[in-house]
């Protein structure tokens, strides 16, 4: 009986090793070939959370429950790549600041919300992409005298915390007044009623709100870009494999015309034509 008992034992060990030699050598979302915990395995799952901006119009706006723009279009497209109906992606507002951490702590899948790749964040999170390359700007009041930013000394500009254009005006303009909100909507609001000089962001995003028509003729966008920001869509640092498939998700999307068509129905109602997708920039998966 004793010896009976000391066989179960063994076998029992020797089937534990099997398992764990077989499921536990690398976790399949750490991004080394496996993607059950990534965006890959999430889609496969029947569910996906992307992080949006909420108050860009043209970009990423709610109205009620419903997100609309083209951050929301490149989301839908790279959730049917990843096998997952566009209906069951569930959409969450994000801010500039707290995009990383929501990614670190799997609050999203995903972040689609004009989030530039650079340097710092790239030591946070992955980025696929890029598939939209911006450049800051400024937005002002259509009577106003300022004609880049080095009219800008001493003037009281907005833009949002956490964000690289306010890292840009506090390294490179450093007398500037910077106020700095947790969303452009309330900057451009402090611009309408005079508490700022200009607001400070992507041009593709002011130009969304200098077209909205609560503000037709009062504001313009200077049209004087000092930076380059390619817009990425951040995943978890180790998610390799979900990354290398966004990538080929969007070159599809270029090749197919789906990238074009989600331009066409968002930021291109207002004449500006579909941006050249230059393919062999994506480029930015970790190795």
């Amino acid at each position: 009986m004793r010896v009976s008992r000391m066989a179960a034992v063994a076998t029992a060990a020797v089937m534990a090793l099997s398992v764990a030699a077989c499921g536990g050598g690398e976790d399949a979302g750490s991004g080394g070939g496996g993607s059950g915990d990534g965006v890959i395995g999430k889609a496969a799952s029947g569910k996906l959370i992307i992080g949006v901006k909420s108050d860009q119009p043209g970009l990423g706006l709610q109205t009620g429950t419903t997100y609309e723009g083209f951050d929301i279009e490149v989301g839908k497209i790279v959730a049917k790549g990843l096998g997952l109906d566009p209906a069951k992606v569930e959409w969450k507002t994000t801010v500039s600041a707290n995009r990383e951490p929501f990614i670190e702590q799997g609050q999203v899948d995903l972040v689609i919300a004009t989030y530039t790749i650079n340097d710092d964040r790239k030591k946070k999170v992955a980025f696929a992409g890029p598939y939209y390359v911006a450049g800051q700007d400024l937005l002002v009041k259509t009577d106003s005298t300022i004609t880049g930013p080095e009219g800008l000394d001493g003037k009281k500009v907005c833009s949002v915390a956490g964000s690289t254009p306010a890292k840009r005006i506090k390294e490179e303009y450093p007398k500037v007044a910077l106020q700095e909100f947790d969303s452009y909507s309330k900057c451009v609001t402090a611009l309408g009623g005079g508490q700022v000089d200009a607001v400070t962001t992507d041009d593709i995003i002011l130009a969304g709100y200098a077209a909205q028509a609560e503000y037709a003729g009062k504001f313009k966008v200077v049209g004087k870009p000092f930076s380059s920001e390619p817009y990425g869509i951040g995943l978890k640092k180790t998610d390799t494999a979900g990354c290398t498939k966004i990538n080929e998700i969007l070159k599809a999307a270029v090749d197919d015309g789906t990238y074009k068509a989600a331009w066409d129905a968002t930021l291109g109602k207002g004449g500006t034509p579909a941006p050249t997708f230059d393919a062999s920039k994506l480029s930015n998966c970790p190795a």
